[in-house]
This record gives structure tokens, C-alpha cells and sequence, in this order.
């Protein structure tokens, strides 16, 4: 991506469509980032809008380009696995709407001093929070075996061992500490690429972000908490851009909507349950071919919706969901 393009939140129409947001609703924006959401649903409707980021950096953002918004919208700091607290004591402690863009914000890339690009060079951290272990605090400290796990885990990187190992070879020379140094050990392991094809490092760091910031159990307990959190008839919409998000969200949402896994992946067995969840539909949302060609951004992106039944919460099993199998 280049320095200086902000942040577009993909398929606008078809979340506003979802969210259906009428004056007075209160909905909860999950991963504010540049408040493209935000800023959409509160020019659609007389509504109310709570805002969460853990990007200390996009709580800035907020206070600076929300205000012409007044009471309409509220921010808050904070992971959204932890939403259910932090709004707690607030009128949206039961929401309306739940939404959720699980992209990396084009901002946080851009940034070669967040770590996030193999494109610009900088520190190796990667911290969404800008707290706790930074990706270089991983990647130099953490056994080889470990380390191609993480690779294998969260990046679908078949040549995970091979660039674990490059890089225990680096660091018994030097800490690996730059982007750019990350960058070059994976694609001096890996083939060149064809012409149009990824970049190689693109998996190594993707796996590594998800990582060091736990997105994966972020996201459970992020769906978890919006199950406690929605009211009868409250719409769930997210958007997600990798297959491991899009896993989770989907066995989530079957699950809760009272479906099986197997026998058939063509045709889910509907299983006698109390479903918490019914499906807006049985497949995601793409977006248009037309929104792919200005943003190719959004070329992956998959939105899945649900809405929140009556049955009560005590009668679900409160678990996570096994997205490897």
C-alpha cells in the first residue's frame, strides 16, 4: 500500500443494508480504526455509535474527527474481546448492532514505525496495543520449533521450517530487530515470485501479527461477548479477510444458529438446540466487482451476518470454536 492512503472500510453498502440502523438504535462499532463505519452509520440514522480500538493512535483520531458528531458517539480504549466490561455501565450495554472490519487499518501499515509492512522498513513490533512482547521480542526469543508452529498456524505457510530455521541462523549472528531484515531471511529461502503472485514475506508477517496480538482468542471472546451483549432481534455483521478469521466466524455462527458441521459441508444438519443465533444467510457477502477495482483491498473480504434470537444465554455451552479441523 502506499504512504498516505487512508484506511476505506470495504462494502459500506451492504453493511449499512445489514445494520439496518434506525434513529434511536445503539450500535457498537468493534474496530474503529479511521471511523469509516462509524462515520457512515451515524450519517444514515439518528443513532448512537460506540467506538473501540486498542490502537492508542486511533483514540487520537477519534477525539480529533468525531466531535462534529456531539453525543452521538462515543469512544473507547480498549480490546474488543473486553467490550462486554467496557460498556457495561453504559446505554450500550445491550446494543442494537455489533459490527466488525477485522482488516488491519491501511494507517497502521503505512506506518514504518509501527512494524506492520515488510514494504517499509522499520522496527519489527507489530503491537496493535503498543504494549507487551513486540514481534521482534518473539521472533528472537522463542525456540525454532515454535516459531515455525506460529508460521505454519497463522500464516498457512507450507515452508514454515525452512524460514525458522534462516532465522535462528540470523539471530545467533545478530537480533533480528528491522522489518526489512525479516523481510529478506524469508525471501532468501523462499522462490521469486511470478509475476502478479504475493509477496513471500506476506505470510511470515501475517502470522506473526496475529501472533503478538493474539487475534485469534481476541476474536473468540469478541464473539462470545457479542452473544451476551446483543438484544432480541441485535444484528452480528463481520467482515473478515483471511480464511482463519472467516473459520471462526462461520462454525461460530452455524453453531449458535443450531447447525452441525458435517456430514455434509453442501448441507448442514440443523440439530435440536436452543439457538442463540438465526443466519442472515447461509453464505457470506462478497463485495462488487466495481468496489474490487478501486479498492483491490477488498478482493478478499467476506461478510457474514446473523441476528440474535430470544433463547437465553445459560442454555448455550459458553465455548470457543475449533477452527483447525
Amino acid at each position: 500500500m502506499m504512504t498516505g492512503i487512508l484506511h476505506q472500510p470495504v462494502m459500506l453498502p451492504q453493511i449499512i443494508s445489514a445494520l439496518a440502523p434506525k434513529d434511536g438504535d445503539r450500535i457498537i462499532d468493534a474496530t474503529f480504526g479511521n471511523g469509516g463505519y462509524s462515520k457512515t452509520i451515524l450519517n444514515h440514522a439518528d443513532c448512537f455509535v460506540a467506538g473501540i480500538d486498542r490502537d492508542p493512535d486511533a483514540i487520537t483520531r477519534a477525539h480529533q474527527e468525531m466531535q462534529i458528531f456531539g453525543d452521538k458517539f462515543t469512544i473507547f480504549e480498549g480490546s474488543f474481546s473486553n467490550m462486554e466490561s467496557l460498556v457495561r455501565d453504559t446505554p450500550f450495554r445491550k446494543p442494537d448492532a455489533i459490527v466488525f472490519d477485522l482488516g488491519v487499518c491501511s494507517t497502521q501499515l503505512d506506518q514504518a514505525e509501527r512494524g506492520f509492512s515488510f514494504k517499509n522498513d522499520g522496527p519489527l513490533d507489530m503491537r496493535m496495543s503498543k504494549s507487551g512482547e513486540s514481534a521482534a521480542d518473539i521472533i528472537n526469543s522463542l525456540p525454532e520449533k515454535k516459531l515455525a508452529d506460529i508460521i505454519y498456524t497463522y500464516g498457512d505457510e507450507r515452508a514454515s521450517r525452512k524460514i525458522a530455521r534462516a532465522i535462528n541462523n540470523k539471530r545467533k549472528v545478530a537480533p533480528v530487530i528491522r522489518t526489512s531484515e525479516l523481510a529478506q531471511i524469508v525471501r532468501s529461502v523462499l522462490p521469486h515470485p511470478k509475476r502478479g503472485q504475493a509477496d513471500p514475506a506476506t505470510r511470515t508477517f501475517q502470522a506473526l501479527r496475529i501472533y503478538v496480538n493474539n487475534e485469534i482468542g481476541e476474536l473468540n471472546n469478541a464473539l462470545l461477548a457479542s452473544e451476551h451483549m446483543l438484544q432480541e432481534g441485535g444484528i452480528l455483521a463481520v467482515v473478515s479477510f483471511h480464511s482463519i478469521e472467516d473459520r471462526i466466524v462461520k462454525r461460530f455462527m452455524r453453531q449458535r444458529a443450531g447447525f452441525s458441521a458435517r456430514p455434509s459441508r453442501h448441507h448442514p444438519i440443523k440439530i435440536k438446540t436452543e439457538s442463540t443465533f438465526r443466519l442472515a444467510s447461509q453464505r457470506p457477502i462478497a463485495p462488487e466487482t466495481s468496489e474490487i477495482n478501486l479498492n483491490p483491498r477488498a478482493r478478499s473480504a467476506k461478510l457474514r451476518v446473523a441476528i440474535r434470537t430470544s433463547a437465553n444465554i445459560q442454555q448455550v455451552k459458553n465455548e470457543t470454536v475449533n477452527w483447525r479441523s
